[in-house]
Parts: C-alpha cells; structure tokens; sequence
C-alpha cells in the first residue's frame, strides 16, 4: 500500500505528468479514514483517478497550489476535519495552543475560514480549475450563518470563496459524480443536480431564477437583522435535513443566491464496506517527523457506523452525516479488527468499537416509510417514537464477533452511548460493563434541569440515574470496580446559574468532580446556536434566556468544578448573586 502523493517529486514517482484532482486540507495527511481528505482520496483513487493531496499549504501566496499543475478535473478544499474557527480558537476566543490535526501538534498551520482562503489560492493558481468546497467547514456554513467569533451573521461560505460548487455531508456519493461527469466532458456549471451539493447563482440568474417545488429561506439579509426570520431560516434547514423528503432550498444574499440539493442518499451497508474497506495505510504520512496527535488517539479504533438519530441541539451530527445509521457489516468489521489486530507489535487493544453513538448500530425505523416521510429533528426527544426499533442483537452480535478473536485483549467502547437506548437492553449494559470498559464509562447527561434538558434536546436526569445504577450494579456482578465519566455543558443557553448551582449540588451529594467541562460554543448552523444568537426557539418562537456575558459564563464553569480550590471564590459570588447562602456548606465543605 501507497500513500497518495503530497510534491511533485512523489507524483512523478508514480510516472504521472499530471493529476486529476488536487485535495487541499488545512489538516495534516493522514490516511486513515477518519480523516476526511484521505477517505475522499481514497475513493477517487478507486474510480481510477490520479489524485493528489495538499495538506496544510502555505497560503500566503498561491505557489503550494501550483506543485501538481492544473488539476485536470478539479480542486477539492476542505479546512480539515474541524472547523478552522473552531480549532483555533476557545469558546472566550483565545488561540488555542495547540493543533491536534498538525505534526507534534503545532498550531498556526492552516489560516482563519481556511475554506475562503485555500479557495481564493486555488483561483490566484489556475483560474479556469473548478473549485468544490467541502468538509464540516464548508457544511455548516452553507447558508447564512451566526458566526460566534465575528458575533455577526455572514454569508454563504460558497459565496464568499467564490468556489464553483459545495458538497455538505459526508460527500462520497457527490464527489465520484462530479468527478466521473466533468471527466465525460460537462462543465462544472452544469453539475446543478446532484445530491447533497449546493450552488451559487450569479445577479442574472437569481433574477430570474424559477425552481419548481423549491422552497426560498429569509434572505441573508433578513436573517442578520430579524432574529425571528433567522429563527425560521434555521426551522427549515432542520426540516429539510431528511433526504426522502426534503425540498430544494433557496437563500438569496445581495443580489446573488445560494440553492441547496436534498442531502445525497445514505450509504447502503456494502456501500459502507467498500468505503472503509479501501487500502488505506492507517499511518500518517512519512514526510512527518512528529506524531499527528488526532491519529494517536484514533489509530486503534474502528468506526462501525456513522449519521445520528438523537438530534441533539448542541451537535452537528445531524446536518453532516445524516440523522438515518449507516451500518458496516459484522464481516467488515471484523476484517479490520483483524488487520488491526496483525499490525506487528500491536497491544492487542481496540481503543474504540464505536461511531458517535456506539448504541445506534443496526436501529432503524420498524417502518421506513414512516421515516421517509417524518420532518421532526429528533427520533428520541421529547420520547422515543414508537417507529423506532431498538433492539441491540445486531450490535451484540457484532461485540461478541469481534472479541471471538484471536490476539484480541479487549475492545473497548469509548465514543460513548445513549444511555436512553441502552436501557431498552440490559444485556447490552451487561456486556459493556463485563467486556468493554476499562475502568470508566462515558456518557453524557449533559445537565439536570429539565428546562434545560429540554432546550438541548436531552432526555431527562432519571435516565442518567437509572443507567448509573444498572451499570454499577453489571459492574459488580462482574467483580469490577468500574465508573462513570459524566460530561456536562455550561452556560448552555436554557441555563440560568440558579440551574448551574442545582446541577454543582447534584454534583457534590454525588461526589462527582468533572475534570472536562465542555463550556457552550456556539458553532455555525448548530440549532442550539440559533438560539444562543436569536433567544428563541427555532420552532416554537418562546423566548429562551442565553447566558452571553462572560461574567456569567465564568461562574457557571465554576459550579460546574465547584472542588477546585481556585474556582472557591466564583462559587461564593455565584451563590451571593443568587441569595443562597443555604448552598455555601453544600458546596464548600
């Protein structure tokens, strides 16, 4: 197995003249599936294509964009596998130190909105080289968007890096057609119709513009200055995020226009198999000299499903990899867990049996068509719809399978579950607890407040409970001592610092002392994010309060870490603030 090539010196190597497709990431290579420019990589290598990568380029000038020559098809440019703002800054806009998806873990190697940048470098190259953005950048800011580190609403990311054509979502579908159509001859102009791709209008055409069944979102323009159209502009994204049934959706911004395809299709189960089933090398590329953190902590895990019904309103699950489970199967699986398993010198550890949440293998709806006509954002909030079959025997089966073989010690479950749906299965909490812990468990409740709760889409307290119970009690059974890792989110928007101290009570009588917190970022497009910029519900239009000052902010990380002795005078200003006095020996003592 070979690494696509990264200079021109491994291109010629391959005795290639030029190259079909250049990739641009603001990632370094790393070819392992889980990084996105890779897998797309590696399925445009198995169309036959010559494909080229171009990791973290410099972009101060268009000169890293010339070492391939002009791609025969097209640039793919993508920020990586986060979003540029995202990765470089904190939630109170400070640079992070460090770039997890960079060698050593160095930052400062990819621009701010990398996505514009690597785009307008590609044009300044070869101006007459169709540009196709995409990535979690590029999706979640397909359409006018709450940027949180501007604090204002901006344009399309399609109309402000002047690229030709957007993929949003996962993109394999999308990229082998494009790819195969501009090979037959059509001009990237022409590629209007495909699936899960959005496309820009210029003044002309948007005058004229006449699409029959599409459905016109609030302007740009509208939305930065009427929360209440912004409100809706986010109402029908959501509503249109299922692919058997949602409409073409038409924004305009300043005389121009954004129109988005339904989402592509989800892949079928040999579909999947093939994807991950492709010759990836799983190492980073031996240009490097220090390790890629982000393949350390993944390089011994196998994803084995992707896309999330839970429809959670911090989380951008279900506008990138779609709310229907995309499933391996066991035979694929374990195929990789085998190779894994034969790496020379591996531990004999699977670090993560897992996808986003590790339950949802093999659930779908017990009647599809149900499904292919359901617009609601959630499949378990406010309750779980009774189409919903949550029988975990394929996912068992499949646990049994993989820790049946040979030279493994264990496989571990790290990505985390719903808990919601693993108490419709004792069995499943049985074996995790017995088989695939080591130790500690994650999961995240998230708060406890149920207006809060409510607000982010979570299930009620009762749920973390009764798990935590079932599971201590599994883990006994089995003669372990094992925990629970709970996260929780501050300053969420629903979260008035009266919850916050309720949630540090609930805390301390448990003695839970949370060393990660994930205090509330609100990133592009996100529902959550609509409400943190508006105060409203997207749906409903009630006013919903959001914690926006940092004064706030703070105190309620605070009481979300109430133990540490340095948060101890935060906490007793939180609780002076409040007039409870009553909690200062609960919290302090």
């Amino acid at each position: 197995m070979s690494f696509l090539p990264v200079s021109a010196q491994e291109m010629k190597a391959l005795g290639w003249d030029a190259v079909d497709v250049v990739l641009v990431t603001g990632d370094a290579y790393v070819d392992q599936p889980s990084f996105a420019m890779a897998l797309v990589g590696r399925v445009l290598e198995a169309e036959g294509l010559r494909v080229a990568i171009l990791p973290q380029p410099r972009w101060n000038s268009c000169e890293d964009f010339k070492k391939f020559g002009r791609p025969r098809l097209f640039f793919g440019v993508s920020a990586g596998n986060m979003d540029s703002m995202i990765n470089k800054y904190t939630h109170n806009r400070k640079v992070r130190s460090s770039d997890d998806f960079s060698p050593g873990g160095r930052a400062g190697l990819r621009p701010d909105r990398a996505t514009i940048i690597y785009s307008q470098r590609c044009r300044e190259a070869y101006p007459d080289a169709p540009v196709v953005i995409g990535g979690i950048e590029a999706t979640m800011r397909r359409f006018a968007h709450y940027d949180y580190w501007s604090d204002k609403v901006r344009k399309s990311v399609l109309l402000d890096s002047k690229a030709d054509l957007l993929v949003y979502g996962m993109g394999e579908r999308q990229v082998r057609e494009i790819a195969s159509r501009l090979a037959a001859g059509e001009k990237i102009q022409d590629l209007r119709d495909i699936r899960g791709t959005a496309y820009p209008l210029g003044a002309k055409e948007t005058e004229a513009l006449s699409i029959p069944g599409a459905v016109e979102m609030p302007t740009a323009g509208e939305v930065s200055g009427d929360r209440v159209k912004f409100s809706a502009a986010t109402r029908l994204i959501y509503e249109n995020s299922n692919p058997y049934n949602a409409a073409v959706l038409v924004q305009k911004s300043e005389g121009k226009a954004v129109v988005q395809n339904p989402p592509a299709l989800p892949l079928t189960t040999p579909e999947m198999d093939a994807v991950y089933g492709l010759p990836f090398t799983k190492r980073a590329h031996p240009s490097y000299k220090e390790p890629i953190p982000a393949l350390e902590t993944i390089k011994d895990s196998i994803v084995i499903h992707r896309g999330c019904f839970g429809g959670c309103a911090f989380c951008s699950l279900t506008l990138h990899q779609g709310r229907f489970i995309q499933e391996r199967s066991p035979g694929s699986v374990e195929k990789e867990a085998r190779a894994l398993l034969d790496t020379p010198r591996h531990p004999g550890n699977i670090s993560d049996l897992g996808a986003p949440s590790a339950n949802m293998y093999g659930l779908h709806g017990r009647d599809m068509k149900v499904c292919r006509k359901c617009r609601k954002l959630s499949c378990l909030h406010p309750v779980l719809c009774p189409n919903l079959n949550t029988d975990h025997q394929p996912l068992l089966a499949l646990m049994r399978r993989v820790r049946a073989l040979k030279g493994l010690k264990k496989a571990f479950v790290a990505s985390g579950i719903r808990m919601d749906l693993a108490l419709k299965c004792g069995e499943y909490i049985s074996e995790i607890a017995r088989f695939h812990t080591g130790g500690q468990l994650k999961v995240a409740p998230e708060h406890i407040s149920p207006k809060v709760l409510a607000v982010m889409k979570k299930p009620p307290v009762e749920i973390f409970k009764e798990f935590s119970d079932k599971f201590l009690a599994e883990s006994r059974k089995a003669g372990k001592e094992q925990y629970l890792v709970p996260y929780f989110i501050s300053a969420h928007p629903g979260s008035t610092l009266e919850d916050m101290a309720e949630l540090a009570v609930f805390l301390k009588e448990r003695n839970i002392r949370p060393q990660q917190i994930n205090d509330f970022l609100p990133a592009p497009m996100e529902y959550a994010t609509s409400i943190y910029f508006t105060g409203l519900d997207p749906v409903t239009l009630e006013p919903v309060y959001v914690p926006k000052k940092e004064t706030e902010r703070r105190l309620q990380r605070a009481l979300l870490q109430y133990y540490k002795p340095e948060n101890r005078p935060l906490v007793l200003q939180a609780l002076r603030r409040l007039h409870r006095p009553d909690l200062i020996p609960k919290l302090l003592k």
